[in-house]
């Protein structure tokens, strides 16, 4: 296992980072566990949640992710040796099972959310809190292309930065991170920071696979010159960079068969680039899966990748894949399919 610097903290993170958002939805409390000890056993350090996972998120298993690590924790120990990421909701009127239905990114909201994630993760302290989507409008989550909203009810980013100073004074969260955020967003909040407003950002959680690319314009500058990594999620676009769902196909018991609303990985541009991404993986003898994590793994600007797995199986190819260099003829040829199909999934 390789690692990795995490900002400025001076904490080194397991390049592998172990996905959770599955756990209490398609993954068992048992299944997680396993998962949690192949990958500790394996060299990880590294976990990333959320407050409203599991995903698909619903008010009969809200916060049950936490909670699964926590019974983990308390039955392992080891707490000391993990760096333990997880995140607050934003703004949104979509859970009104969160905070009265009205959850912001203000102190009251953000003290009352730590305190959440410490109960039910069963641990005094969060190592990387992060914010899962800015306060304000902006594109994210599908979208490319910004439109502003006039007047825009938003917690000023300053406001958000001292409410999470003051959680890291009381010792509650040790470093901070962003998610779903812009070059402008972080740029703003590391320039608060560099003020000395409140703490510096330490990473930036945003998708990043072969299907989108798109951390690479104006990001993946910010990153490697202000040490605020990427951590990048869904690695194979929710499975999709496996080849599985080709054809038409729905594995059951795969996510997107579960969830088909999910279709951010779906789309006619999509699959003609998939096609050729499983095609290339295969002249190269390599499993799509294990091609597609290893460019993630590979790019200089990403701190760690975040697998979530449903199956121990694609947990397995992903180790695979972090002990895999991608030859430079490859990487060449991935180039070629990406000038082809450049953001086919945002």
């Amino acid at each position: 296992m390789q690692y990795r610097p995490l900002g400025r903290t001076g904490l080194n993170v397991s390049t592998l980072c172990l996905g959770t958002m599955t756990w209490g939805e398609q993954n068992t409390l048992e299944e997680a566990f396993e998962q949690m000890d192949y990958a500790v056993a394996n060299g990880v350090n590294f976990f990333d949640t959320a407050e409203m996972y599991p995903i698909a998120t619903r008010a009969e298993t809200y916060g049950r992710t936490e909670e699964i690590i926590g019974e983990w924790l308390a039955a392992r120990g080891g707490r000391d040796n993990l760096i333990l990421a997880t995140k607050a909701v934003g703004r949104s009127t979509r859970f009104p099972y969160i905070r009265d239905g009205e959850p912001r990114l203000n102190r009251q909201h953000i003290r009352q959310a730590v305190d959440d994630s410490l109960k039910r993760l069963q641990t005094d302290y969060i190592d990387l809190y992060q914010l899962h989507w800015p306060e304000r409008s902006t594109d994210r989550f599908g979208k490319l292309g910004f439109h502003e909203v006039p007047d825009e009810d938003t917690v000023p980013i300053e406001e958000t930065l001292e409410a999470l100073d003051e959680q890291v004074q009381a010792g509650k969260i040790r470093h901070i991170g962003l998610s779903n955020e812009t070059a402008w967003g972080t740029m703003t909040f590391l320039k608060q920071a560099e003020a000395g407003t409140g703490p510096r950002v330490a990473s930036v959680q945003n998708p990043y696979s072969l299907l989108n690319r798109s951390f690479e314009t104006g990001l993946a500058e910010v990153a490697l010159r202000e040490d605020c990594g990427l951590l990048a999620y869904a690695p194979v676009a929710a499975g999709v960079l496996t080849g599985k769902y080709q054809g038409g196909r729905r594995p059951e018991g795969a996510r997107l068969t579960l969830f088909p609303q999910n279709s951010r990985y779906m789309n006619p541009q999509a699959d003609a680039a998939v096609a050729k991404y499983v095609a290339l993986a295969h002249a190269w003898e390599l499993d799509p899966a294990v091609m597609a994590h290893a460019y993630v793994f590979g790019r200089a600007f990403v701190t760690a990748s975040i697998v979530g797995a449903t199956r121990m199986e694609h947990l397995e190819l992903a180790f695979e894949a972090e002990q895999t260099e991608l030859p430079e003829e490859l990487l060449e040829s991935i180039e070629q399919i990406h000038a082809e199909h450049t953001y086919p999934c945002p």
